[in-house]
């Protein structure tokens, strides 16, 4: 396994971390899994034989139940892991129990750490932006949950870049404890995030985890032109997260997806992972799994160095298109380039905006 540090932070974890996104099948999470202990347990044991030390969940995930699962799960063993939550999301019909308010964030961190059987969250996140709340309030909010112990580091997840820097600003003009991490969507088929999200990692030392990495099994190969949805998948079921905006874009990238896999001869699932590992500002891929055998097959991508063919090949076929103002400062910027800018622009042609 290998580790990197989150952000500028001191704190290591594993390039692949655990999803419990599957655990409980509580309420609309039953469409993905219906993980209880004994399922848990052994995805859980799994991943910790392979190095794993990252653990990531949320309080709204089947409404507390993955937690409590994880809870019971991890007892004993609690020491060696890094466990990540989040908050945000509305967990009843009350008017405070959603958003990123004080009341609700330091309550809704005394109930996640109750469920979690544990004193406190290593990394703990802000699920969703919340524009209502001023920053200020959530970022001494953030800062009291570090400053009492309840929480080692904090991030956010799915801001956009003015969001994202607006809160960071906010905790650098109030001398409070910094984020050091957002997770974000990022794949292959979903390249968005290059735009304002990468830049900005790398710019601020914001080290990015990223959820669904194989865009909810779109990009494993199971999921083919012939078979869509791949029958007994989630998007079977219903699940219609995350959106394709381009179908037939997607199964190019999957064609050259299981092209590389086969001249490799690992499954395909490592090519999509091991091409974000080697993506700037990139610290850990949140993984998930319905089976052990699943999980298994997801594991070694950390071992797999891909050539640089293999990656222009792949980047070829996702590059995203180069839009207002990036294909402007493209044209006449470039020489002034730091390396926050080259996260969107490497290996974009020259005339991408013609």
């Amino acid at each position: 396994m290998d580790y990197r540090y989150l952000g500028r932070s001191g704190l290591k974890v594993s390039a692949l971390a655990l999803g419990t996104f599957t655990f409980g099948g509580r309420g609309p999470f039953g469409m993905l899994a219906d993980q209880q202990v004994p399922e848990a347990r052994s995805l859980v044991d799994l991943a910790i034989e392979h190095g794993v030390n990252f653990i990531d969940t949320a309080n709204m995930y089947s409404l507390g139940l993955s937690e409590e699962i994880l809870g019971e799960v991890i007892e004993g063993r609690r020491e060696d892991l890094v466990i990540s939550s989040k908050a945000r999301m509305p967990v009843g019909p009350g008017p405070n129990d959603g958003g990123t308010g004080r009341l609700h964030l330091l309550r809704e961190c005394e109930r996640s750490l109750k469920r979690l059987r544990t004193d406190r969250i290593d990394v703990y996140h802000l699920h969703e932006w919340d524009g209502s709340t001023p920053v200020e309030e959530t970022v001494e909010a953030m800062d009291t949950l570090v400053r009492h112990g309840k929480v080692r580091y904090w991030g956010f997840s799915n801001f956009c870049g003015w969001q994202a820097m607006k809160l960071i600003q906010a905790a650098e003009k109030l001398g409070t404890i910094r984020p050091v991490t957002q997770q974000i969507h990022y794949t292959l088929e979903a390249r968005d995030a290059e735009y304002e999200l990468m830049p900005l990692s790398v710019d601020q030392g914001i080290g990015v985890t990223v959820w669904s990495p194989l865009a909810a099994g779109l990009l494993t190969g199971k999921h083919r032109r012939d078979r869509d949805p791949a029958p007994g998948s989630r998007q079977a079921n219903g699940w219609t997260e995350p959106p394709i905006r381009d179908r037939e874009r997607l199964w190019r990238i999957v064609d050259v997806l299981v092209e590389v896999a086969e001249g490799r001869g690992v499954p395909v699932p490592q090519v999509a992972l091991a091409w974000l590992l080697g993506r700037p500002a990139v610290a850990s891929l949140i993984v998930g799994a319905r089976t052990p055998e699943q999980l298994r097959e997801t594991l070694p991508a950390v071992g797999l160095a891909l050539t640089a063919e293999e990656r222009d090949r792949l980047d070829e076929v996702s590059r995203p298109p180069l839009i207002y103002p990036h294909w402007h400062q493209n044209q006449f910027a470039k020489p002034t380039f730091g390396e926050a800018d080259w996260a969107l622009h490497r290996g974009q042609p020259e005339t991408s905006w013609g």
